[in-house]
């Protein structure tokens, strides 16, 4: 059992920055790969970034490649996103995820066995 829980969301302005970050509770954090997610106003929930368990591999949805940036600490049983040059289509609330099987496995079939709750961004024109 993993137990997620996002921070780091807020209000910027378009071409700011944030970081969002995910705590992760329990063991064994190191065999999960993560994901972000995010859900826009009026929006089906879409695939951000992912991160196999090593940080090895990383992968982006195109609208964020160069200005998103996802990493890992194992020791700390946290994943990151450093978010740079936000447009306000970038506004949603963030989610952490969780899948316990290979990143390409998990994004291949959508497994993500374990979502946090979520934190929201918004990003003004």
């Amino acid at each position: 059992q993993v137990q997620l829980v996002e921070s780091g969301g807020g209000l910027v302005q378009a071409g700011g920055s944030l970081r969002l970050s995910c705590a992760a509770s329990g063991r064994s954090f190191s065999t999960y790969a993560m994901g972000w997610f995010r859900q826009g106003p009026g929006k089906e929930r879409e695939f951000v970034a992912a991160i196999s368990r090593s940080g090895g591999s990383v992968y982006y949805t195109s609208s964020v490649k160069g200005r998103f940036t996802i990493s890992r600490d194992n020791a700390k049983n946290t994943v990151l996103l450093q978010m740079n040059s936000l447009k306000p289509e970038d506004t949603a609330v963030y989610y952490c995820a969780a899948g316990s099987d290979d990143v390409v496995v998990v994004l291949t079939t959508g497994k993500f066995d374990y979502w946090g709750q979520g934190t929201q961004v918004t990003v003004s024109s």
